[in-house]
């Protein structure tokens, strides 16, 4: 699915709505559309490293072996031990599911346990991927995180009291 790189930048909120659906928030949703080959098709996966989950249209996956590649010469230089089978697994083991032109989608039920999702989802740019958070998680996170936080909490209050405030 070559294609120009995606860049995903804002934020959105979603309540977990009707049939346990969430939306893509429309920040997000055309940006999806177009790295997917105009498809309706949402990448999804618990990030490697943050207790959150990851989200990219299909052309991102394009650039994963590169990045591998990329990823085990910095390691080597550094005289880190680096697996490049199993960063190969955490990258393309991504699930992939369909989202309507409202921008709804179910989240599968294993992905919502792996990053402790219960009514609400928080999204937040990232360049070539977006971060998805359940607020209650996203709300432990260091210092760093403040502006996100802070959005988030403003999210929350424009949506009404189906989000949990913190």
């Amino acid at each position: 699915m070559a294609g120009a790189p995606s860049n995903y930048w804002g934020q959105g909120f979603s309540p977990r709505g009707d049939k346990h659906r969430f939306v893509l928030p429309v920040d997000f949703r055309a940006t999806v559309l177009a790295a997917s080959g105009n498809s309706p098709v949402l990448c999804l996966d618990r990030h490697h490293k943050l207790p959150c989950l990851v989200g990219f249209g299909l052309s991102r996956a394009d650039g994963f072996a590169d990045q591998i590649l990329h990823e085990e010469r910095i390691a080597l230089e550094r005289g880190e031990a680096f697996d490049p089978d199993e960063r190969a697994a955490q990258l393309f083991g991504f699930l992939r599911t369909k989202f309507d032109d409202s921008g709804r989608f179910v989240l599968p039920e294993h992905l919502a346990t792996a990053a402790n999702v219960d009514d609400a989802l928080y999204f937040h740019g990232g360049g070539s991927h977006f971060t998805i958070w359940a607020p209650d998680v996203l709300f432990t996170m260091g210092s760093g995180w403040d502006s996100a936080k802070a959005t988030c909490r403003a999210l929350i209050a424009e949506g009404g009291s189906r989000g949990r405030r913190k």
